[in-house]
């Protein structure tokens, strides 16, 4: 298992947006053989004394913070996919992104437990 994670700043109103483009994106990644997407929109995310989810993107005051992650088969699955995925024209396909994608963290993980 290999898993990829985002945290994503979005404007409030645009909640019902994200899910759409959150399912379109899922589906996507599922094609190229995702094992499994989730994508949450955030309930409770506190300010820290030092760092938070919400500094880390540079959120405003009128954004939420969505996090979504990606199980994938393992590390070279993943590389192999996304070298795939980067070659098909839809995945230059940003306009519906309702989001600030420059904004977006983006990091990979090797489970130590599951």
């Amino acid at each position: 298992m290999y898993i990829a994670a985002l945290v994503i700043p979005v404007p409030a109103g645009k909640k019902d947006a994200y899910r759409a483009w959150a399912a379109k994106s899922a589906a996507f990644f599922k094609e190229y053989g995702c094992l499994e997407v989730i994508d949450s929109w955030e309930d409770n995310v506190p300010a820290g004394k030092v760092t938070d989810f919400r500094r880390a993107v540079a959120a405003e005051n009128d954004e939420k913070i969505a996090l979504s992650w990606q199980i994938w088969p393992d590390k070279a699955f993943l590389d192999a996919a996304e070298a795939r995925m980067h070659a098909d024209p839809r995945m230059e396909e940003t306009d519906d992104a309702p989001f600030d994608a420059k904004r977006l963290i983006v990091g990979c993980f090797a489970p130590l437990a599951d």
